[in-house]
C-alpha cells in the first residue's frame, strides 16, 4: 500500500501536469503492474489513444457484463483495429449470473437498489477484481464534474475497496475538453453519444439524457444521484 504522504507528494508534483504526463509518470512508477480499465466511453477512448501513443504494449482491459449495447461491442473491434491492440475482455462467472437470475429475475435491478447493486457486483465488480490481479495501479477515465460522488477526485489516490492505486489523468477535464481531443485526433467513439447517451453502461440501465440534465442522469435514472455508482468507484 502507498502511504498518504507519497500520494500527496505525487499529486503536488503533478498539479499542473497534462494527462499524458500523468500517464507517463504512472507507467514509470508502476512498471508492468498498471493497466487502463476502459468502458469504451468518451473519456476512456481518449485515454486509450494517449496510452497507445506512450506505450502501446500497456495492458488495457474491459468488462463485458453480458448486457452491453451492440454499439459498444462494435467499438471494441474498431478500437483494436485502429491502434493494433487487443483489449482484454473479462466476463462475469456464468454460475454467479445463473444463480442471481434464478433467484431475483432477469431484470432484478429495477426492483430495488440492493438488487441493482447485486447485479453490478456479479457482472462488474467481481470480474474487475480478477482483471486487477497482479496489478498495483489502474488508470480510469473519471472526471470531477461527472457526478456529485466524484468532486473530490485526485490525480492519484488509493482505492481502499480494491486495495490498489487509482490514476485519474482526466480529473480536471470538462466534457468539452474530451470532445475537442477526440475530434482533433480522430478517435473512434460510441455513436450513441451523438444520440444523447452521455454515459454508456449496460443497455437496460442506460438511457439518453435530456438537455440540461446531469451527464450521469442517464445511468440508473430511477435512483437518487447519490446512489448512482456501480461499485467500481465507491467513494
Amino acid at each position: 500500500m502507498i502511504d498518504t504522504a507519497t500520494l500527496q507528494n505525487w499529486n503536488a508534483q503533478l498539479k499542473d501536469a497534462s494527462p499524458e504526463e500523468i500517464i507517463a509518470f504512472s507507467l514509470k512508477q508502476f512498471q508492468g503492474k498498471i493497466a487502463l480499465s476502459t468502458s469504451l466511453g468518451l473519456e476512456d477512448q481518449v485515454l486509450t489513444h494517449m496510452l497507445c501513443q506512450i506505450d502501446p504494449t500497456a495492458k488495457i482491459f474491459t468488462l463485458d457484463t453480458g448486457r452491453l449495447f451492440p454499439e459498444t461491442y462494435d467499438l471494441i473491434d474498431r478500437t483494436n483495429r485502429k491502434y493494433n491492440i487487443k483489449i482484454q475482455v473479462y466476463f462475469p462467472d456464468p454460475k454467479d449470473v445463473e444463480e442471481m437470475v434464478s433467484q431475483k429475475g432477469i431484470n432484478l435491478f429495477y426492483e430495488s437498489i440492493e438488487n441493482r447493486k447485486l447485479c453490478c457486483q456479479v457482472r462488474k465488480v467481481k470480474p474487475l477484481q480478477r482483471a486487477m490481479q497482479g496489478l498495483d495501479a489502474w488508470i480510469t477515465g473519471l472526471r470531477k464534474s461527472q457526478s456529485t460522488t466524484r468532486t473530490e477526485l485526485q490525480f492519484i489516490e488509493y482505492d481502499n475497496n480494491n486495495h490498489i492505486v487509482k490514476i485519474n489523468p482526466l480529473a480536471n477535464w470538462e466534457e468539452e475538453d474530451a470532445w475537442n481531443y477526440v475530434e482533433k485526433n480522430r478517435i473512434p467513439v460510441n455513436p450513441l453519444h451523438k444520440k444523447g447517451f452521455a454515459s454508456i453502461g449496460c443497455q437496460p440501465c442506460t438511457r439518453a439524457i435530456e438537455s440540461g440534465e446531469d451527464i450521469r442522469a442517464g445511468r440508473w435514472w430511477w435512483e437518487n444521484p447519490e446512489t448512482r455508482e456501480c461499485g467500481l468507484h465507491k467513494r
